[in-house]
């Protein structure tokens, strides 16, 4: 089965992504780097298991001939929560069980994190996002372990979508986890609840 590995905002400016995750949590995000094959730089904030992670098109690195993950290249409007991953311990067996156009194996790297990413040919995950991208970390470093406290936790991840069941039971081979709920909506929309030392905050 997937774990839940952690929840991406997309911004158009990761400046303008930091700062509206910063106001609406009320900490300050760390860490991230920049993802040279896919042209995308990020921040990071640590939520014990899981973490955030804030990305957006880096303007100093040249445009890559393949779309972008997270279908950045479409993204348009301020700061949102778009997406969600799942790590896998054997991302081609999870990959035969999950819905077509999750994506094809690429191997990647950031420092000393090395990773392979089920990448969609057209940058676009099932059910325009609301299914995970797949993950599978290679060797024992993982940005959760490495963030500082941040005392923010997610209490729970809501995934509205018009396919609300069909949604359901494409996960359901992979995935089961309390803090995930599949609800009915009329399109695509996220919405996270966290407990803060600010109290309770929500990314939409």
């Amino acid at each position: 089965m997937l774990i839940f590995d952690h929840v991406a905002i997309s911004a158009n400016d990761l400046r303008d992504g930091v700062e509206a995750v910063e106001a609406a949590l009320g900490v300050a995000l760390a860490g991230g780097g920049e993802h040279p094959h896919m042209a995308t730089h990020n921040r990071l904030l640590g939520l014990g298991d899981l973490y955030l992670e804030v990305i957006a098109p880096n303007p100093a690195a040249p445009r890559p001939d393949w779309p972008r993950w997270f279908d950045l290249d479409n993204f348009t409007g301020k700061p949102r929560l778009t997406n969600w991953v799942a790590s896998s311990k054997s991302i081609n067996a999870d990959l035969a069980l999950c819905p077509p156009g999750t994506g094809v194996p690429v191997d990647l790297q950031r420092g000393d994190y090395r990773w392979t990413m089920a990448v969609p040919a057209d940058g676009k995950l099932p059910f325009d996002g609301g299914f995970p991208a797949l993950i599978q970390w290679q060797g024992p470093l993982h940005p959760a372990r490495a963030l500082p406290e941040s005392g923010v936790r997610l209490r729970l991840l809501e995934i509205a979508h018009p396919q609300a069941e069909d949604l359901r039971a494409a996960l359901a081979p992979v995935f089961a986890h309390p803090r995930i709920a599949i609800t009915q909506g009329p399109a695509k929309a996220m919405r996270a609840t966290f407990t803060t030392p600010n109290g309770p905050r929500v990314l939409e």
